[in-house]
């Protein structure tokens, strides 16, 4: 099983969890999906929307789980990038970790994916 993973801030998370829904954040709610990246696409996620951002969490999601509302549309690069069009369930969640910042001001991924 290969997971995907969306970068959320702690307060925008937390906020959910009444809920137990997350309906994305401010640019997914603008695009009409909610942002995902793989394992292989994270690191530069957090590079080039999160950069030097501290507070935030990783959100692992098994895409299985998500059935035809996960589409792979194009996006940076060229490269594949899953979308949900649909709310986010708690229950599709398969594990939350803080996503820490590292000495040199990028975001320490070390053990968090799989």
């Amino acid at each position: 099983m290969s997971l995907i993973y969306k970068i959320v801030t702690a307060p925008e998370w937390r906020a959910a969890t009444t809920t137990g829904v997350f309906h994305g954040a401010a640019i997914d709610l603008h695009d009409g999906f909610i942002h995902f990246s793989t394992a292989e696409q994270a690191r530069e996620t957090a590079a080039k929307h999160f950069a030097g951002q501290d507070d935030l969490l990783l959100v692992a999601v098994d895409p299985a789980r998500l059935a035809d509302a996960l589409k792979w549309e194009v996006s940076r690069g060229g490269a594949l990038f899953p979308h949900l069009y649909a709310p986010l369930s708690f229950d599709d969640v398969t594990h939350v970790a803080p996503l820490p910042l590292a000495a040199d001001g990028a975001h320490d991924f070390a053990g968090l994916l799989e």
